[in-house]
């Protein structure tokens, strides 16, 4: 079987940035997130595109890098990146303004900080109320917002929850950015999409052309911002800026591999 071209033009360039959401794109869609694994066949896929030449790996998720690490049983000598929190997180991180200050005293922490986390903290306490009394509804606190899940939910007490939610949000924090996906909605005090995050990996690595994969609705702002000589993969169904269509993770999977041997044997 002949290689799609668009595989084959993105796999010719110089240096290549494969960026890819996690969770229903590298991992089936679970009731317990933190259970949430890579199939074999995209670890397989992934491992080969590390090994193959001038070419870099980067997990981007909603999910903290805290949590990606785990659910990606992620390896720091591999040399994969990730971007957390759409795109307000990243491993490893490149500013300096991400490390701590060897001046600084450990004690007195940065006042606009700890208002922030107070908000944080209030905000997700009165949404927890808000969701309360609702079976197979509950909340996730993330690093800068939090999310309402209704996997488990009933389809009424579902609605009930996101829209409870979403008026407390709108009267207390009405400049947080919402986003919706499958089966929660997630809000954050930081406007950083997955656009950001794949911008800001491009720059880091050189990259001379990017693939980006996603399965929701928040991976269309990634796929929305890529270039002429860059490619987007939706997984599943969905409208979507994607420029190739792919099935399911498995789908997905054989794509990655075909891109990895391309990029590995057209360069030798």
């Amino acid at each position: 079987m002949s290689l799609d071209p668009k595989i084959a033009r993105v796999a010719a360039t110089p240096r290549l940035l494969v960026a890819l959401d996690f969770d229903g794109t590298l991992a089936p869609l679970v009731d317990e997130p933190m259970s949430a694994r890579m199939t074999p066949e995209a670890r397989a896929a992934v491992a080969a595109l590390q090994a193959a030449p001038e070419t870099t790996v980067a997990f981007v998720s909603g999910r903290s890098v805290a949590d990606l690490r785990v659910i990606s049983e992620f390896d720091p000598a591999a040399g994969i990146r990730l971007a957390g929190s759409h795109g307000a997180e990243f491993y490893p991180a490149e500013s300096d303004t991400d490390a701590p200050d060897p001046d600084a005293d450990a004690d007195a922490p940065d006042a606009d900080e700890t208002d922030a986390a107070e908000r944080l903290t209030a905000l997700a306490a009165a949404a927890r109320e808000a969701i309360a009394g609702r079976e197979g509804v509950w909340l996730e606190t993330k690093p800068y917002g939090f999310a309402v899940h209704t996997r488990l939910a009933a389809p009424a007490d579902a609605e009930h929850a996101h829209a409870a939610v979403a008026r407390l949000v709108a009267e207390r924090a009405p400049g947080w950015r919402s986003r919706r996906g499958h089966d929660l909605t997630e809000y954050s005090a930081r406007a950083a999409g997955k656009d950001d995050a794949v911008a800001h990996l491009r720059a880091v690595t050189g990259a001379t052309a990017v693939v980006f994969a996603g399965d929701d609705v928040t991976d269309e702002d990634a796929l929305r911002s890529l270039g002429h000589g860059d490619l987007g993969i939706r997984v599943g169904a969905g409208e979507t800026a994607a420029a190739m269509r792919v099935d399911d993770i498995q789908e997905l999977a054989s794509v990655l591999m075909a891109l990895a041997h391309e990029r590995a044997t057209g360069r030798e």
